[in-house]
Order: structure tokens, then sequence, then C-alpha cells
């Protein structure tokens, strides 16, 4: 039997600058520790404050979506875990974050993706205050607006992408770039 030496693969992400990874369920503890963690790091890293301030922004609605909309009640999945990762890059920083979504939910979160990939700053504040002033709230209890201020706030089209899991559900990724220099 082989061992896996630690050290080594510690080194390894070290190497790759990821700051944080994660898979699992998500709980209200588990997501506060996380926040600490990423908050920690990011004092002791040499980048421009308004870009740490826009990551771990852009971690805390990623991280709320995952627990809002985690797939926690379906026994269909055999595994229901989110996941999330931190990682800083040459140009900045990048969120990626994962889970389970109904596979009936797919084109509409695909449609509402593009509709936000489309928009400039501009229009992508307009549709932040719309959205805000109508007072329609989603059965998990937001407006739609966490997407919109991940877009807003990260500056950068959001990638995305699904994988067909079951009949049922799939699996939705997104993967938030923050430059270090804001482009918008």
């Amino acid at each position: 039997m082989s061992s896996i030496d630690v050290y080594d693969y510690f080194e390894k992400l070290d190497a790759e600058n990821i700051m944080l990874s994660f898979k699992g369920d998500l709980t209200q503890e588990l997501l506060n520790s996380i926040l600490e963690i990423v908050e920690q790091k990011l004092v002791h890293l040499e980048a421009p404050s308004t870009t740490k301030k826009r990551v771990f922004n852009i971690l805390i609605e990623c991280l709320q979506n995952l627990f809002h909309h985690r797939n926690k009640n379906d026994e269909t999945v055999k595994d229901s875990a989110i996941i999330i990762m931190v990682a800083k890059n040459a140009n900045g920083y990048s969120v990626i974050s994962g889970n389970y979504v109904p596979s009936d939910s797919v084109d509409g979160l695909k449609d509402r993706i593009k509709e936000i990939n489309g928009l400039d700053s501009v229009a992508l504040k307009e549709m932040y205050k719309k959205v805000l002033s109508n007072g329609k709230y989603s059965d998990k209890g937001g407006g739609g607006l966490g997407i919109i201020d991940i877009a807003r706030k990260s500056g950068e089209k959001l990638d995305y992408g699904f994988v067909p899991i079951d009949d049922f559900n799939s699996f939705f990724s997104l993967n938030v770039k923050i430059s270090n220099k804001r482009n918008s």
C-alpha cells in the first residue's frame, strides 16, 4: 500500500497558488470558517486592498449561493457536496464554485448568465437596481442579485459549465476571475 506524502501534496497546492480548496457539505459554521481562513490569507498577500476586498466579497456571494442553492434534500444525488476553491494566479484571483442543481433549472440559469455576460458595467448596475427594486424573491430568499453582484464586482465575464449527472440533476460550476486591475 502506498502512502501519500502530505508535505509534497501541500507543496504542490502551494506552488499552484491554491489558497483554499474544499469539497463537502456546507454548514453555516463551515461557511464562517472558510471566510475567516480566506480573509486571513488575503491579509498577508501583496495585492491591492481593493482587489482583496473584491475577492472576499465575491467569495461571500459564491458561498451564499452554494449554501442557499445546495441540493441537500435530494435523495437521487449520491453526493450533494459543494466545491469551492480560491486560487491566486498571474493576473489576479479565481473563485471557483460548484454544486448540484435540478436539470430542469439548467436552461434558465444558462440564459441568466448569458444575459449578464452580455452586459457592460453600466447595464449591469441598472439591472442590479431594477432587480433590487422589483421586490420579487425566490423560494430560496434571493431575488437573483447574487450572480449579478458577482459579475459587477469581478468586472469579468463569468465562466460556467453544466455536467449532466442523471435524469434529474446536473453539476453547475462557476469560475469567477478577479483581475488585479479593474476592467470596468
